[in-house]
């Protein structure tokens, strides 16, 4: 059952790129998921670590060659058939005095490996008694050594120790056998023990049995100490050439985390076998050195010597390699080896398969395969469960596991319910959780301290808190992971405070907490923003030295940036002894997520340096950085580099793309994006709804929200978010009222969000009073930006009455912030209440706050200039304001007349104009024409709303330069274009 490989060629240009220095630094490397067994020898080609053959039915049916081969025969007839008792019964007739004593040995040895064989420790024990009664039979080395072994293939240690003991004299099978038993029942502490004691009180020399023992003890312990030792003794031993030996000590090098050894040792081997590299492509799967490892594979196949076979060992150690990694592709190839070998009948191969294809994905394939599977066992049921609960198919897994329990002679066990429950997330899910914990209760399976573990966790992420305790309470052994599992769902399914408590318990009842509760109770303090409580965390954390630990960085980083305390977790991160790819992708997307749009894309630049491979996450923060800073330019560099990264096929990286081209004003760009998108999800469709509405495109929004409908996905919160929006930019007011009330219809909770969505639609068409009825009788109290909105609207429509109330009701809320005081002052100024925008602003002094000047900046031939209001200091100031001066002649013969209404200040009229010529977006926007060619669009930007008079200049300014400006403010997008606005002059 194997294949010549080569016959099957590979090309190394399939292999994925060569991983980091850092990922194969043996030093600092966790165990991988594809670890396998210490053997990686197929059950043809594995040595026994004894002198004694594994008893099988065929060993037991064969024939000796004793003079006494008749009785022999008989008893070995008799085991292999099952009937052990009637073995034993026949050989207790013989008188021990007369039998031949040699016969009678073999015969009992026989009867002894069938026992150990079968796990019949009783019968083991009968056969013990009798053959203790002859002094003779008990002086045969190989009997003893049969009983030995026997004890310790029925779990009995203690049993082959004093048979052990007992002996008068002890040959180098005897010390092997021990040995052995001690390491094949994983007592690795007293093999080691057991083999210093060999070496210090006997004159034997261990040999090629001995070692192998020997090294799987120490790599039982990790003790590479104690196995280096040992390697030294090996050229005293002449066993330097010996392949099993060799084989042992590079699996016991691997399994220590010492790669370069394990390498060292295979490079030296005078003869290798197939073992020999499976050991190898095993060592090098366990310490997550999976690109090595193909490396391996190909070396292996293009072995020039001879010619090798793969079996079975070779592609269970291959397949998960490539589900680690979602290699698919090399998957399939290797699936193509194993059916040239005809390997793919091989039980053990065919579940490896299953579970490759359900890991990277391939659903389809994986069922196919198990559909196809004739005899399966629990481990075949287990890999398409767990494939259909990675692909979040949940129905798919209990359809499954009801199939398995109804099928004969088949039973789901822990691992069946460890691979079930984590496909249940949602509450919709929790009778499912029910029926299984029902299962487990009913079959006993709450023993395993995983499954309740499993079971707290479903029940939290199902919504069901209060079964999740339940379940944690009839615990009998709360284990520091019970705690965990309790705290880690409360943190992260809605329930924080509950997290807290939790661990305040947990630390009452003495258990320490491990880096999961440290990590679970940091998510928590962010969601709650309890920041001190997580200074204190992080206190406790430097003081147990657990700030090495990368996991408990990373929380701490994202416990900072949640709580908008970026100073502290930019300390945090230039700390870091080792960043990698998961902390610099918190602090670029905790940048974009605080404000902090320059920062963002500055790390990002930092992170191409440093040679880290920007992750989705860490490109996706860019592309929102870019679209807080319109920043056209940027953005379509970022976006090429994700073209040529292959990054843009992510469904999340595509929204991005569409979201930051909407952001910068180039909506018709954002749109062919959209239209190109191979998979559109929810998030696509709102970020370009969204979009259409922050460019004044309303129609377009309302028409792309029907067509949303028609291809089956379900409008959600964010959707209705992002129309009406739209509608209240465009106008659309009895439209976006009835998006409001459809919410209802749907089963779309109405939040704060979509009442000030509704209210700034009612506020800026100047239905006041239903705006204020609207906010009156919200389910909720309103927020400050809900006030914020009707204030502005009273300002735009001049009622001051309702406008006092407004402001009264915005600085009681939120008296911090520069422009609630501002809009205050707006209010009064545009009724000439002079003396009250004194006092508010006398106010504003008072607060330590400062209102920010009107600025604006435009990006010319990637260097960004900036202006502000009343400023004109610039290397082109004189020509701007020539430049203004022809422009403001132009314009005014096709009728403007400036708007000295817009200035907020209480100067006279000559000052009002020359305040209005000095605004910072008609300085950015003829910058612009001055500084560039006559096909380019003039792209500014500005931090406050544009006032009426620079909105009616920049349309007629549009037609005379013949130029197509756009100008995003703080608010929206304005585009002109040949003498009109895209908000229609509504904004």
């Amino acid at each position: 059952m194997a294949v010549l490989l080569a016959e099957a060629p590979l090309s190394s240009s399939l292999l994925p790129r060569k991983p980091t220095a850092a990922t194969c630094d043996p030093t600092n490397r966790k165990k991988s998921p594809c670890s396998s067994s210490f053997s990686s020898s197929s059950s043809s080609t594995r040595l026994s670590l004894s002198p004694t053959k594994v008893l099988n039915k065929s060993t037991l049916s064969s024939k000796t060659q004793s003079p006494h081969n008749s009785f022999t025969e008989e008893i070995a007839n008799l085991c292999s058939n099952g009937s052990l008792n009637d073995a034993f019964l026949l050989l207790s007739r013989h008188d021990l005095k007369i039998s031949n004593i040699t016969s009678l040995s073999n015969a009992f040895g026989i009867l002894l490996q069938a026992c150990g064989y079968e796990g019949n420790l009783e019968l083991g024990r009968k056969v013990h008694e009798h053959i203790s009664l002859s002094k003779e039979l008990m002086g045969y080395p190989v009997l003893t050594t049969r009983l030995i072994t026997m004890y310790f293939s029925c779990g009995s240690s203690l049993e082959s120790q004093s048979v052990f003991k007992d002996l008068e004299q002890r040959n180098l099978f005897q010390w092997n056998a021990m040995i052995s038993g001690y390491s094949k029942n994983e007592l690795w502490e007293e093999a080691i023990a057991l083999f210093c004691q060999l070496l210090s009180e006997t004159e034997l020399k261990p040999n090629n049995f001995t070692l192998p023992c020997l090294f799987k003890s120490c790599a039982g312990v990790s003790n590479a100490v104690m196995g280096r030792g040992v390697h030294g003794m090996i050229l005293k031993l002449n066993l330097a050439s010996d392949t099993f030996v060799n084989n042992s000590l590079t699996s016991m090098y691997g399994k220590c985390g010492f790669v370069d050894e394990a390498v060292k040792v295979f490079d030296r081997m005078p003869e290798r076998t197939l073992v020999s590299w499976n050991t190898l492509l095993s060592v090098l799967s366990d310490n997550g050195l999976l690109l090595d490892g193909f490396e391996l594979f190909l070396d292996m196949v293009s072995v020039g010597e001879q010619l090798l076979q793969i079996d079975d060992a070779t592609l269970v150690t291959l397949l998960p390699m490539c589900a680690f990694e979602g290699w698919i592709e090399l998957g399939r190839l290797v699936h193509g080896l194993a059916l040239k070998a005809a390997l793919h009948r091989e039980l053990r191969v065919n579940n490896a398969l299953i579970d490759m294809y359900g890991k990277c994905g391939s659903l389809v394939e994986a069922q196919s395969l198990f559909e196809k599977t004739i005899q399966r066992n629990v481990v075949s049921w287990n890999a398409m469960i767990g494939a259909c609960a990675r692909n979040v198919d949940v129905d798919g897994v209990f359809e499954l596991f009801h199939a398995m329990s109804m099928e004969e002679g088949m039973r789901p066990n822990e691992v069946t319910i460890l691979n079930v429950l984590p496909a249940c997330l949602r509450r919709s899910h929790l009778d499912y959780v029910k029926q299984i914990h029902d299962y487990v209760v009913r079959n006993g399976l709450e023993i395993n301290s995983l499954v309740p573990n499993a079971l707290v966790a479903a029940y939290a992420k199902c919504g069901s808190i209060d079964s999740a305790e339940n379940v944690f309470n009839r615990m009998e052994l709360k284990t520091v992971s019970a705690w965990n599992a309790l705290i880690g769902g409360c943190a992260q399914n809605g329930d924080p405070i509950g997290a807290v408590h939790v661990f305040l318990k947990m630390t009452d009842s003495g258990l320490q907490p491990d880096w999961f509760t440290i990590s679970s109770l940091l998510l928590a303090c962010a969601h709650l923003k309890y920041f001190r409580q997580g200074r204190s965390i992080h206190g406790f954390i430097q003081r147990n030295g657990l700030d090495k630990d990368s996991f408990i960085s990373i929380s701490l980083l994202s416990f900072y940036i949640q709580c908008r305390k970026m100073s502290a977790a930019r300390t945090l991160f230039s700390a870091m002894e080792e960043t990698d790819s998961v902390s610099w992708n918190a602090m670029i997307s905790g940048c974009s997520q605080n404000g902090m749009p320059d920062e963002s894309l500055e790390l990002f630049r930092r992170m191409q340096r440093d040679r880290y491979e920007p992750s989705l996450v860490a490109i996706t923060g860019a592309f929102i950085a870019c679209g807080q800073l319109s920043a056209l330019r940027l953005g379509k560099e970022t976006h090429c580099f994700a073209l040529k990264a292959d990054l843009d096929e992510d469904a999340f990286v595509g929204s991005s793309i569409v979201d930051m081209y909407a952001k910068c004003g180039s909506i018709d760009e954002a749109r062919s994006i959209f239209d190109r998108l191979n998979a559109r999800d929810d998030v696509s469709w709102n970020v370009m709804i969204t979009g259409y509405g922050v460019n004044g495109r309303a129609l377009e929004a309302v028409e792309l929200f029907g067509k949303m409908q028609e291809e089956g996905l379900t409008p959600d919160e964010f959707t209705y978010i992002g129309i009406l929006m739209a509608c209240s930019h465009g106008g659309l007011v009895e439209v976006g009222l009835e998006y409001f009330e459809q919410m209802r219809a749907k089963g779309v909770e109405r939040k704060l969000e979509h009442y000030a969505c509704a209210a700034d639609l009612l506020g800026r068409a100047g239905r006041l009073n239903d705006a204020i009825h609207l906010i009156e009788r919200m389910p909720e109290k309103p927020d400050a930006r809900i006030w914020s909105s009707l204030l502005g609207s009273c300002r735009i429509h001049g009622d001051i009455t309702l406008g006092e109330r407004a402001a009264e009701k915005l600085l009681d809320l939120d008296p911090n912030k520069a422009e609630h005081y501002v809009l205050t002052s707006n209010l009064f100024a545009g009724s000439g209440r002079w003396d009250d925008v004194r006092r508010v602003r006398k106010m504003l002094r008072n607060n330590g706050l400062r209102k920010d000047p009107g600025c604006s900046w435009i990006d010319v031939k990637g260097q960004l200039h900036c202006f502000t209001a009343g400023n004109g200091v610039n290397l082109k100031s004189d020509e701007i304001c020539r430049m203004w001066s022809v422009l403001e002649e132009k314009i005014s013969k096709m009728g403007y007349v400036p708007d000295t209404g817009s200035v907020l200040h209480e100067v006279d009229e000559a000052e009002k104009l020359e305040m209005l010529r000095r605004h910072s977006e008609k300085q950015a926007i003829v910058f612009g024409l001055l500084s560039t060619g006559a096909a380019t669009k003039i792209r500014v930007n500005k931090n406050i709303r544009m006032c009426r008079d620079c909105h009616c200049a920049i349309k007629l300014v549009s037609k005379v330069a013949r130029r197509e400006i756009v100008v995003r403010d703080n608010k929206r997008f304005h585009h002109f274009r040949d003498g009109f606005c895209s908000c229609k002059d509504y904004w």
